[in-house]
């Protein structure tokens, strides 16, 4: 019978499969969401010239980004691992690849597309200062909202037995929370409106593109790691 791995164990690959997730994604942003940054921040440079930075962009697009994506990556290695260890025997499914993959999807699900799709990320120029902490604050609940939307889904799943009417009862909760959590939240518009809408589109897909990435090379890389610990830690049966 093959032994019960251990939280230790779990963590220790969710933590190798977040640094690669990390770097990786950190790759796509250097060669895709770099020069975009850089065409905004020309532009926000052009209309108020910026005083010294405490970090120079050199180092913020280079060392600076691999380090912040690899300890990005990281973190959510070790929650996606805390939570397949609280959540696993949960989740109906017999198969370790299958919950470590849709524990990754619900969290892309939840902390990435819900959150975006409401309050999708700026480019430098793009933003008034002033409303800053009102922005914080509703992304936070935006990103709360997503969560609790998932949760709905789980719950609502739950109640079917069919695989149609699981994901029929799923999608519909999702919908319903994310809908009413729309509505609540405050909207802000503030795009300039000489600002380059390219710009601004070719920055959003690329950010939204950086989280895809790392949670699916998490998810992917998690699963993979399982797999290998599962096969080692079966125990031969030797039969007279």
């Amino acid at each position: 019978m093959p032994l019960t791995p251990s939280y230790p164990q779990l963590l220790l690959r969710g933590l190798l499969a977040g640094l690669i997730a990390g770097l990786l994604a950190g790759t796509f942003a250097y060669l895709a969401g770099e020069p975009h940054i850089n065409a905004a921040i020309a532009i926000e440079e052009a209309g108020t010239p910026a005083g010294d930075a405490l970090v120079s962009r050199d180092v913020q697009s280079g060392p600076g980004l691999f380090l912040a994506t690899g300890l990005y990556g990281i973190a959510l290695g070790g929650i996606l691992a805390t939570a397949y260890t609280v959540l696993r025997r949960r989740l109906h499914t017999t198969g370790d690849t299958t919950a470590a993959l849709g524990l990754a999807a619900a969290a892309w699900t939840g902390i990435v597309l819900v959150p975006y799709l409401k309050y999708p990320p700026n480019p430098p120029a793009v933003g008034d200062p002033a409303t800053i902490d009102q922005r914080t604050a509703a992304y936070l609940a935006a990103l709360a909202l997503g969560l609790a939307a998932v949760w709905a889904a789980a719950l609502a799943a739950r109640t079917q037995t069919h695989p149609w009417a699981r994901a029929t009862a799923a999608t519909a909760a999702l919908l319903v929370v994310v809908t009413i959590a729309y509505t609540l939240l405050p909207t802000f518009d503030e795009v300039p409106a000489d600002f380059p809408a390219t710009l601004l589109w070719d920055f959003r897909i690329t950010s939204l593109g950086t989280q895809t990435i790392l949670w699916t090379t998490l998810g992917l890389g998690f699963a993979g790691l399982l797999a290998r610990l599962a096969h080692r830690t079966e125990t031969p049966v030797t039969f007279p």
